[in-house]
């Protein structure tokens, strides 16, 4: 077939289709007005993913160079080359494709997209995540791919564009806060290991929505009498810095997340990743900032969303793109919900919120901290838990199982759970006892586990400025096979989440507990 192919040639090819497995789409929530099939000729992009040439290790056994991560575990040549000669040839724009990440970016009508992809998009306004209303791209059930492709495409993202991904924080106006530290205070009190600051270390931030001002950041260091840090935007399909434009929901996650990294870690260099709230703009970002070069020694990730919120395609393919970057050297935190153990759900039972349950990422849950900002003593450290809509996430996968490193912990046989566990390490993140940051202008405390990513990815920039070595799938470096409780970490013993408890070790509130950073980091020295 070629580019002078007749409309009916073109036709019969598409009629020869396969189904896409894991592409099932349910019906966006809260949907509120159907305004109609989406104009035909409107032009838009969609993501596609091709399979491995190869199948990686759980653990990777050190890190990869991008192009040794593309010779063995990205899409073979043979893949790449028939996914673009069959799209052209359907009549779409290939405007990018990549080997390392088994990505290849399409453009086209939106009548050609529904076509190939046998779908038919809708354009109507449903409740987003954080509970407003937006207007969007919608289908529903499954997807078709050429036959030609049937297994070498493994997802194709963003056709239906609503919204993805929830930040998981919570403001609470300064006057209200109990008690409230600045990241400084958490570094002495979470003991971060003396002589480093992340120098010569890139952490990344990924953000779907908001933005921060230059003026902002320069007051609030200037308060901390910490030097300004090296801030840089990054925009990613159509993202970018939009500061001012939702001052008390995505900037307040924007400035914490870039607040917390920057005086936890002030001569790392901080690039922010801004990306649409779809799937696709998620993915896109995250191998966006993996496979930067430099590659960061982390990214921090505080936006989630309910694993059944998500196709099986978007799960698979989130999650390797998470051990793609572990097998770079990356390892990527992220939040672990701030729902409590329901993750929000209305169905009665317990969810895990992804990206965090996936065994790629360090997943990071909350506490309710006090300590002496003098001494950087804790007088007592127990779950966040402010109600059910106000408590850190946590519980089992039911989708992803017991990772090796995670096997013979006891709360898996204890709930008779074969998910992976839900979280890996906590921090503060009670609101009540929140951290100090600047949004738009306001100083504020905010909370919820989108301030513990970025403060374990600012240790594990200091960690790996400390020790010269990267990290990635840190992992099976703090579980130690089992041993309760683990060394390197303040134990969190009381309270739950709703369905489940804290306990001696590692539990699915607060995970393997809050960092001691100094004796993580002599545990790291003795570790191969």
């Amino acid at each position: 077939m070629s580019m002078q192919d007749t409309p009916e040639e073109r036709q019969r090819a598409e009629t020869q289709s396969v189904p896409l497995p894991g592409s099932d789409r349910a019906p966006a929530p809260g949907i509120r007005d159907v305004l109609g099939p989406v104009d035909p000729s409107r032009r838009i992009e969609a993501t596609v993913i091709l399979r491995r040439q190869e199948e990686m290790p759980e653990v990777p056994s050190a890190a990869l160079s991008r192009d040794e991560l593309a010779s063995r575990y990205g899409a073979s040549a043979a893949d790449l080359d028939l996914a673009v000669r069959t799209f052209a040839d359907l009549g779409l724009d290939v405007v990018e494709s990549d080997a390392a990440s088994r990505r290849i970016r399409l453009s086209g009508t939106v009548e050609r997209m529904s076509s190939i992809f046998g779908t038919s998009l809708d354009e109507l306004t449903s409740r987003s995540p954080d509970g407003t209303a937006v207007t969007h791209r919608h289908r529903t059930g499954g997807l078709q791919v050429p036959a030609d492709l049937d297994g070498v495409v493994v997802a194709v993202l963003g056709l239906d564009d609503r919204p993805q991904a929830r930040a998981q924080f919570r403001a609470i106006p300064l006057a209200t806060a109990g008690t409230s530290y600045t990241p400084p205070q958490l570094g002495k009190i979470y003991n971060f290991p003396e002589g480093t600051d992340g120098t010569g270390q890139t952490v990344a931030i990924l953000e779907l929505g908001g933005g921060y001002g230059q003026q902002d950041l320069d007051t609030y260091f200037q308060g901390l009498g910490i030097a300004t840090p090296s801030v840089t935007a990054v925009g990613v399909d159509g993202g970018a810095n939009q500061p001012g434009q939702d001052p008390a929901g995505a900037d307040g996650e924007v400035l914490l997340d870039v607040e917390v990294v920057g005086a936890l870690a002030p001569k790392a260099t901080i690039v922010v990743y801004f990306a649409p709230n779809t799937d696709a703009g998620f993915l896109d970002a995250i191998v966006a900032a993996s496979h930067a070069n430099p590659a960061p020694a982390a990214i921090s990730i505080s936006w989630g969303q309910s694993e059944d919120a998500w196709t099986a395609q978007a799960r698979t393919a989130f999650d390797q793109a998470m051990a793609d970057a572990a097998a770079l050297g990356v390892t990527v935190t992220a939040a672990a919900g701030d729902n409590g153990s329901a993750d929000g759900a209305t169905d009665n039972k317990d969810h895990a919120d992804f990206p965090a349950s996936s065994p790629h990422v360090l997943a990071c849950g909350g506490t309710r901290l006090q300590a002496d900002t003098a001494t950087g003593v804790i007088s007592a450290e127990t779950v966040w838990n402010d109600g059910p809509n106000s408590a850190t996430g946590g519980g089992y996968s039911d989708v992803f199982p017991v990772p090796s490193w995670q096997s013979g912990i006891s709360g898996h046989a204890k709930h008779k759970k074969a998910g992976r566990g839900v979280p890996d390490v906590s921090g503060v993140a009670d609101p009540q006892t929140g951290y100090k940051v600047r949004v738009d202008g306001k100083d504020m405390v905010i909370g919820g586990t989108s301030a513990v990513a970025p403060l374990w990815a600012a240790l594990v920039a200091r960690l790996a400025q400390a020790t010269n070595r990267r990290f990635g799938l840190i992992q099976p470096l703090l579980y130690q096979n089992g041993t309760q409780p683990a060394s390197g970490f303040h134990d969190i013993t009381t309270g739950s989440n709703g369905s489940y408890h804290a306990g001696t070790g590692w539990d699915p509130c607060t995970g393997l507990g809050s960092p001691d950073g100094s004796a993580l980091l002599a545990l790291l020295q003795t570790k191969p």
